[in-house]
């Protein structure tokens, strides 16, 4: 099989993006993670907007990204290391989990986004190009006795367990 970051469709970034300017530009500017390293675990998502967390605030910030991956893979999300440790910003969950049926679902696409909480005291910025968050692809194992639903995921945050078919 195959495994791979690509940009939502244009249609999905303007449902996802109607309030904003020059939606255009701003899809054209989506940049594919990457490892930053020969070594790098992490393929860093970069900023498609400049994005300001105030103190105590909960930010949802959409990537224009999403992941095809292998039956036994998920993709892990975290936050950059520095974030927490020099400015108390956090990913809301801690980890994202991005499963295999969230790429091409029904109800988003399969747009990931990335919630960042701001337990400083101080507004965090993150400008336009800057990397925020990194996805590892990580293996899984099931269960001896798994017993899966046939069920069909649409949507996103929390749709695993609401809107089945």
């Amino acid at each position: 099989m195959a495994r791979y970051f690509e940009k939502i469709s244009f249609s999905q970034f303007e449902k996802d993006f109607k309030n904003y300017e020059n939606i255009k530009d701003l899809y054209d500017d989506i940049k594919l993670p990457i490892a930053k390293s020969v070594l790098a675990a992490g393929y860093d998502f970069i900023s498609i907007l400049d994005v300001i967390i105030k103190p105590g605030e909960v930010v949802k910030i959409p990537t224009g990204i999403k992941v095809r991956l292998n039956d036994d893979e998920f993709l892990g999300i975290y936050v950059r290391s520095s974030f927490g440790v020099k400015y108390n910003v956090r990913m809301c969950n801690q980890v994202g989990i991005i499963d295999g049926d969230y790429y091409n679902n029904d109800g988003i696409e399969g747009h990931i986004w990335i919630c960042l909480q701001n337990e400083g005291d101080k507004e965090f910025i993150i400008r336009k190009g800057d990397g925020f968050a990194q996805g590892i692809f990580q293996k899984f194992l099931l269960s001896d006795n798994d017993t899966r639903l046939n069920n069909k995921r649409i949507g996103g945050f929390g749709s695993t367990t609401e809107g089945r078919e």
